[in-house]
């Protein structure tokens, strides 16, 4: 097993004393902090805690979902190589219907750096993820940036968002499709919601990775997946999405007729939907 000094960048040895833009802990929410690696939890909390959050600690899968049910967090950091049960079990069963933490964040932790590892926390739920080794600060960064999605503020009476079957509350952040609720993560809801917005458009997956997720870099595979999730839970045939359509080359494109017949199309229109600007 590699030391806990290997988990970290440069930034770690700052110790107990340095400052995380910080406030009063406690004022930026509750944190819960899963790692079988006293020391990685110990530095992870710190910044966390300097950063103001209330931080609450969990060395392995069991004790993060007690965790979870007792301290009610509004994000976990989650290590996904847990004794008894791994990062990914906690993570299904933090997202199963029952459990009452539906709609919790998550930011992964992995000493892992395949992509297939990546997408398999992305699949199960995880909102975002970090690789080790990794910089304290930059966690306390992904972590706000998650977090500041989850409270978004959304003005109170806005529309709802119809379209396919589909509805979409911004407000209650609820969403149904044929009056049934959808059980979404909290990235599915806001890339649903961002698609609702921009019915008929061709949506590319880096302007995807900067309005939905905040971010002006990061790894494109995390948009794949969430695309792959929502479809999962939209779409009559997953196999064959109908209403968040492949755009090849280009991104992704919601159709909010998915089921209308085909129309001859003159030769300009054709064009036209051949290179997106339908």
């Amino acid at each position: 097993m590699a030391s806990s000094n290997e988990w970290f960048t440069g930034d770690a040895g700052a110790g107990a004393g340095t400052s995380v833009s910080g406030g009063t802990a406690g004022a930026a929410g509750r944190v819960l902090v899963v790692d079988d690696d006293p020391t990685v939890s110990e530095i992870v909390a710190g910044y966390l805690e300097r950063a103001g959050f209330t931080v609450h600690r969990a060395d392995d899968g069991p004790s993060a979902l007690e965790a979870a049910t007792r301290h009610r967090p509004d994000l976990v950091v989650l290590d996904l190589m847990l004794p008894g049960m791994d990062g990914l079990e906690v993570c299904r069963r933090l997202r199963a219907h029952g459990a009452g933490t539906p709609h919790l964040p998550v930011v992964m932790l992995t000493a892992r750096g395949d992509e297939e590892d990546r997408i398999l926390g992305l699949e199960v739920g995880a909102d975002d993820y970090v690789t080790k080794p990794f910089s304290p600060r930059e966690l306390v960064l992904r972590v706000r940036s998650v977090l500041r999605r989850a409270s978004a503020a959304v003005p109170a009476g806005g529309p709802l968002l119809s379209a396919a079957g589909l509805t979409v509350d911004p407000v209650a952040r609820r969403a149904t499709r044929d009056g049934i609720e959808l059980a979404l993560t909290l990235r599915e809801f806001d890339l649903l919601a961002y698609f609702l917005r921009h019915v008929g458009q061709v949506c590319e997956r880096e302007r995807l990775m900067r309005e939905v997720w905040g971010w002006d870099f990061g790894d494109l595979s995390t948009v794949t997946v969430h695309v792959r999730r929502l479809r999962s839970k939209i779409e009559k045939d997953p196999a064959d999405p109908q209403v968040i359509r492949t755009v090849w080359g280009a991104g992704y494109r919601f159709d909010a007729v998915p089921d209308a017949p085909a129309r001859t199309a003159t030769p300009a229109a054709a064009a036209r939907t051949e290179d997106g600007r339908v």
